[in-house]
């Protein structure tokens, strides 16, 4: 039963955090951000939140530097929105899982589109 609620808890606290993220005023953080997963410890005292970019993970650890100085803020806007008896101190953490799989995307795009002349070379020879 505990889990289930850290869980959904969890799941609050990242709807919200992305909300958060898109009123910062740091220019570290720009708006590719992405928040990959949040992990809340069993007694809800810490979360670490896991962040990735469009643009790298180069960017990705710039904007958790700029996020980590405004925990404080972060943490105070996470009180007034979501009541809970502790709010959470955060720490975030750089991810490169959105440029991993962008990068199989773009395997798997390539692959169909070398697949497709193959296939119309296939049907041309059983109509002949």
């Amino acid at each position: 039963m505990a889990g289930y609620r850290i869980n959904r808890t969890g799941e609050d606290v990242k709807r919200e955090l992305t909300d958060i993220m898109r009123q910062l005023k740091d220019p570290r953080i720009n708006s590719l951000l992405t928040v990959i997963k949040t992990e809340l410890s069993n007694d809800l005292s810490h979360c670490k939140v896991y962040i990735s970019s469009m643009e790298g993970m180069e960017k990705a650890k710039e904007a958790c530097k700029g996020l980590n100085s405004a925990a404080g803020y972060i943490r105070r806007e996470m009180n007034g929105r979501i009541k809970m008896r502790r709010t959470p101190e955060f720490h975030f953490i750089p991810d490169d899982s959105t440029e991993y799989s962008a990068g199989i995307a773009r395997i798997l795009n390539d692959l169909e589109r070398k697949e497709a002349p193959k296939a119309e070379e296939e049907e041309e020879t059983w109509e002949e």
